[in-house]
């Protein structure tokens, strides 16, 4: 290993100046105008991890490209596989005038680049491969075979990755994935994520008289839409910050023991978090610290409410409809069809006769959940805490990364989250950027997991 970490040591500065070529190219999957962007970034890729000693390829889908690159296989005993996921694709840059510096001409200040998909998630991925690069040029034995799947599509829901893992299970079968597109607490606090909240959502609309009334001419006589509706949604939690759905709670996965003292050494400040926010007061279900209720709690969040006039002034109507947006945060075990039928049930109870109500729905995504006490969660930490020189966190997400679900079903792998972003790298926002010293440490920690995670997996088959 000592070969292979003074490769990484001495070549950092041409890895800094490498991702900042990666970062020139405007690869925005949501705008058309920058088809040529992504086109031109997945080549690069492709011919970067070929210099490198990978063998790569452009697979082509009906929109953009998914760079595959696989490290040199040995042939004769079953090696450990595993799999690398990132995505080459960001998000667009506006507002321009926001950023000091231009999105796609990267910039170093502060120990730090600036650019778009510095950290979501040129970045992140781009660590692994470096640390694959110095395996291959010090002529260090990677003890696994190991495929990279970095797609073109992430910004915009990924819709043809899932057909491709269909299509090539049996290739991209593996032991386990590695993702590294979260966030770590800090430089101090390396991170792994063990668990992901699902997701599932529905738009209600209720609908009263055929046309906008008057309200002093027909007001106390019709039913107000939007009256009925918030008296609805009012009863869909209560003041313990719990909701009041039947059956909701039914199939969540308790929080154990282990996981409640591995929260409370998380770094939290409460007055920060509120001040951060801007809220006087914090609010969440009874029972649980923040950090539990923001990542590891099932909840339900009204999104967006629509009725009547909106405009300025005042134009007294009973408005003919009203419209609001839910989503639910779902947590190990819950499944979103059977929360959207549970809540349809209850809304039906709720609704009065004297309106119409709609619903359409969006089945979202499962929970995620691996144990935080698996021999790969274990060997995950080991890398992380070798390259940071600091006990990491076991955290869960708040958020959902449907495509983990999707690599547990189509693939049956489950998933290493290994966040390399701070909090404050500015991801989908003006003036991104990505830590240099995290970068550093995250070549070290790749470079350290693969043998830690083939250890652990030879001795557990």
């Amino acid at each position: 290993m000592k070969s292979l970490e003074h490769y990484l040591k001495i070549n950092r500065n041409r890895f800094v100046k490498e991702l900042c070529e990666y970062l020139r190219f405007p690869s925005v999957s949501g705008d058309p105008r920058y088809k040529k962007g992504v086109a031109a970034c997945a080549k690069w890729l492709v011919q970067h991890c070929r210099k490198i000693g990978m063998e790569a390829k452009l697979c082509r889908t009906r929109s953009n490209p998914i760079v595959v690159a696989r490290t040199p296989r040995r042939r004769g005993k079953r090696r450990p596989h595993f799999l690398v996921y990132g995505h080459y694709d960001v998000q667009s840059p506006e507002p321009l005038e926001l950023w000091k510096s231009p999105p796609f001409h990267p910039c170093i200040r502060n120990s730090a680049v600036f650019a778009r998909g510095a950290s979501d998630n040129k970045g992140q991925h781009f660590a692994h491969i470096k640390a694959v690069e110095a395996y291959l040029k010090s002529k260090t034995e990677l003890p696994c075979d190991l495929t990279f799947i970095i797609e073109g599509e992430e910004e915009v829901s990924s819709p043809s990755l899932v057909s491709f893992l269909r299509k090539n299970r049996t290739l991209f079968r593996c032991d386990a994935v590695v993702i590294s597109d979260t966030e770590l607490y800090s430089r101090r606090h390396p991170t792994l994520s063990y668990g992901l909240r699902g997701i599932c959502g529905m738009e209600i609309t209720l609908r009263g008289p055929a046309r906008d009334l008057h309200s002093g001419i027909f007001g106390g006589s019709i039913e107000n839409p939007a009256m009925a509706l918030c008296q609805m949604l009012g009863q869909l939690r209560d003041e313990t910050g719990r909701v009041t759905i039947p059956g909701f709670y039914n199939d969540v996965l308790p929080l154990s023991l282990f996981e409640r003292a591995h929260f409370l050494e998380h770094p939290f400040d409460g007055v920060a978090y509120k001040q951060s926010v801007g809220v006087r007061q914090l609010f969440g279900e009874s029972g649980f610290t923040v950090i539990e209720q923001r990542s590891a709690r099932p909840t339900l969040e009204i999104n967006g409410l629509t009725s009547g006039y909106q405009g300025d002034g005042a134009k007294t109507i009973i408005p003919s409809s009203a419209r609001a947006k839910i989503t639910m945060r779902l947590v190990p075990h819950q499944r979103p069809k059977k929360v959207l039928a549970q809540t349809i049930d209850h809304l039906k109870k709720l609704c009065p006769p004297t309106v119409r109500m709609e619903i359409r729905t969006d089945p979202g995504s499962d929970p995620y959940f691996v144990s935080p006490e698996s021999e790969k969660v274990q060997a995950a930490l080991e890398a992380l805490r070798k390259a940071f020189g600091a006990e990491p966190l076991l955290a869960r997400e708040g958020g959902s990364i449907p495509i983990v679900d999707e690599f547990k079903q189509i693939l049956g792998s489950d998933s290493l989250l290994i966040g390399l972003a701070l909090p404050d790298d500015n991801a989908h926002s003006p003036n991104e950027k990505f830590d240099l010293d995290v970068f550093e440490k995250g070549m070290f920690m790749s470079a350290y997991l693969w043998q830690a995670l083939a250890r652990r997996v030879g001795q557990s088959e």
